[in-house]
């Protein structure tokens, strides 16, 4: 897929690597880019600087709570009544626990709504329009933890696990139907919600990511970069940290060995 000219809509859009979608979708010359956010004002700042660098893209911005399917669906609708279509969907919130079997139920489905949940009504919501035009396209954010999995936090690699295997789902059904389907897999990136894990290990803020740091901290702009290559590819798998998919064999090659050494990093960084 080549943005120019493409209605696109990016949900977790008020910062970290949604805000840097929606920069480089308008300056690849985006029809349109619909930036949702549960924080509206991030929104609105997203929405204010796409305006000042790329003019002539149309920009909207709205309040968007992804763990409520209603509000999903409200985003949807009112998107294809102004534009006709949506050439591209990003499913891009997500939220980060820590945790163990015994965090709390709630906050089991608390991410659960939004790491997972998010995805499967971003699909209800969306693919009837794509299925009846014959194309369409979703990028669904999950991370390097839903192919391998995340020291210090099991509801985190279990959601983004959960994630991965829907995306999976999605392009071995629809994917004969002109849908495409791409999943986006960072390791460690620069963003509010890397801080806010390191503050629950009570770490700095500003670390350097712990054990998902191990291949470098990206910015928010270089994992923007790799998602318009995947686009452009239409690849399933865009992985920022290229170090993934040799880790992703040595798991599959000998599944043993490769949980030997995540328990090494347990103990180092769990």
């Amino acid at each position: 897929m080549q943005l120019k000219d493409k209605v696109t809509v990016v949900t977790g859009g008020g910062g970290g690597i949604g805000r840097a979608l929606c920069m480089r979708f308008a300056a690849e010359g985006a029809r349109a880019v619909v930036v949702a956010d549960v924080d509206g004002g991030g929104a609105d700042e997203t929405a204010v600087l796409m305006n000042q660098a790329n003019p002539g893209c149309s920009v909207k911005s709205r309040m968007t709570d992804v763990a409520k399917e209603a509000e999903v669906r409200a985003l949807v609708r009112e998107v294809l009544e102004q534009f006709g279509h949506i050439d591209l969907f990003c499913s891009n919130a997500g939220i980060f626990i820590g945790g163990d079997e015994g965090t709390a139920t709630e906050d089991w489905q608390r991410i659960w709504e939004v790491n997972v949940m998010a995805h499967v009504y971003a699909a209800r919501a969306v693919l009837p329009s794509m299925l009846q035009r014959g194309e369409g396209y979703l990028l669904n954010t999950a991370s390097a933890a839903g192919l391998l999995n995340q020291v210090g936090s099991a509801p985190y690699g279990v959601t983004k696990h959960a994630a991965v295997g829907f995306a999976e789902w999605l392009s071995i059904t629809y994917g004969g139907r002109g849908i495409k389907v791409s999943v986006l897999c960072p390791q460690a990136v620069r963003t509010a919600m890397v801080a806010g894990a390191a503050s629950t290990r009570g770490e700095n803020k500003n670390n350097d990511g712990g054990v998902a740091g191990l291949d470098g901290m990206l910015e928010p702009e270089e994992v923007a970069e790799a998602v318009v290559q995947t686009l452009g590819e239409e690849s399933f798998l865009c992985l920022p940290h290229p170090e993934v998919l040799e880790y992703m064999r040595r798991k599959s090659d000998d599944y043993d060995r490769w949980l030997g050494g995540m328990r090494r990093l347990q103990d180092k960084y769990g």
